[in-house]
Formats: structure tokens, sequence, C-alpha cells
């Protein structure tokens, strides 16, 4: 029952808000872009008192692509909370919690950026899940375009945040004196940060081939 009203109001929201107006629509990326202004903000803030002596960096731009993630997560993260728990549970939490600490240390201490770059690399496959929940909202759970946007979806989470991550761990497997000359923070994060990732990226996949079997055999019933 539950579920169902959290449905309903997905619906409403998409429909009457979304939907409703050509610009209202773009909101949401207007409230992304200003929350990722916000995070470069903040984070020049703290760099020129903390770290200015400490670190630089070789690329200007590693910072801005880091500050426009930053910015990405606390948006997602914001709209859980607002219709929590109908975009996610706890799970999602953690996953963005996780993504927002790491990035923004590694951005303000410039370590383990290879790392955060491969780990993001991942979020390609966010386009296809938020398409799934558009094209279910819109009742196009039995279209073609729900079919193909599943197996898609599932090949590049396959590719993007199984085996990439495979090799992420052989690549610190073979780095790992590397490793051990970071900061203890930074250690712990190249460390515990992918496996827990790793472990959410795999019950996830389950629930999507679970999924993409159902879908299968009900288009060919």
């Amino acid at each position: 029952m539950a579920m169902k009203s959290y449905r309903y109001q997905a619906e409403i929201l998409v429909k009457d808000y979304l939907l409703a107006d050509p610009f209202v629509r773009y909101t949401s990326v207007l409230g992304g872009i200003f929350m990722c202004k916000m995070a470069y903000d903040f984070t020049q803030l703290i760099s020129s008192f903390y770290f200015k002596v400490c670190f630089t960096y070789k690329d200007p731009t590693d910072r801005v692509e880091q500050q426009v993630s930053v910015g990405y997560f606390m948006t997602d993260l914001a709209m859980i909370f607002w219709l929590y728990p109908s975009l996610g549970g706890m799970e999602y939490v953690l996953h963005h919690m996780l993504s927002i600490i790491s990035i923004s240390y590694s951005m303000l201490s410039g370590e383990g950026q290879l790392y955060t770059y491969m780990v993001l690399i991942s979020e390609t496959t966010t386009p296809g899940i938020n398409l799934r929940w558009f094209l279910d909202t819109a009742g196009m759970k039995r279209s073609s375009a729900y079919l193909v946007n599943g197996v898609a979806k599932s090949v590049g989470w396959l590719v993007a945040r199984i085996f990439l991550f495979l090799y992420l761990f052989y690549h610190i497997y073979l780095h790992y004196d590397q490793i051990q000359q970071m900061h203890t923070f930074g250690y712990l994060l190249s460390l515990l940060v992918p496996i827990a990732l790793f472990a959410m990226n795999m019950m996830w996949f389950g629930k999507i081939l679970r999924g993409l079997k159902k879908m299968l055999s009900g288009s060919e019933s």
C-alpha cells in the first residue's frame, strides 16, 4: 500500500511538475548547476585556508570536474531525501555520502584522483536508470523503449560497475606500495570505499538481472 502511495506521488510529480511546462522540466538541471557552483565556492574557500600550502594541482580542470561531481551528488542526495524512500533507500544515501566524501577528499588533497575518476566512470549508467524511472512512471513499462533501455542498462552496468571495479582492485593490488604512502584517511578511502560501492553494485546488478529476466519472459509471452 505504501509503495502504491509513493508511486502515485511520483506520477503526480512527473505529470503536474516536470511535464506541466516546457521550462519547468529544466529546473532540476538549473538546481544541479547551482549546487555545483556552491560546491565550487565552498571548496575554494576551504582549500585556500587549509590546503594551499600542502598541495598543488597540475591541471586546474581536475578540480572543476570533481566539483561538478560533488554538486551532482549533493543535488541527487537532496532529491532522495525529499522523496524518501520512493527514489531509493538507505543504500542510495550511503552510496552518495561515500561518493561525496571520497571525491571531496581527492579534490582537496590531490590524492587518489585516478581511482576517483575510475569510480566516476561508473556513473555513466545513471542516464539509463533515470530513463527507466521516467518510462515506468509514464506508463511505458511494456514498450520497446523500456526493453531496449533495460538491456542497455544491464550491459552498461556489467562493464562500468562490475568489470571496471575488478580492474580497479587489480590496480590497487599492483600499486599497493604507493597507496600505503597516502595519508591515513586517503588510504582508508582508497580501500574501503571501492569495496562498499562494489558490494552495492553487485546487489543492484542482481536486481537488474532479475528484472531483465522477468521483462524478457513477459515480452516473449
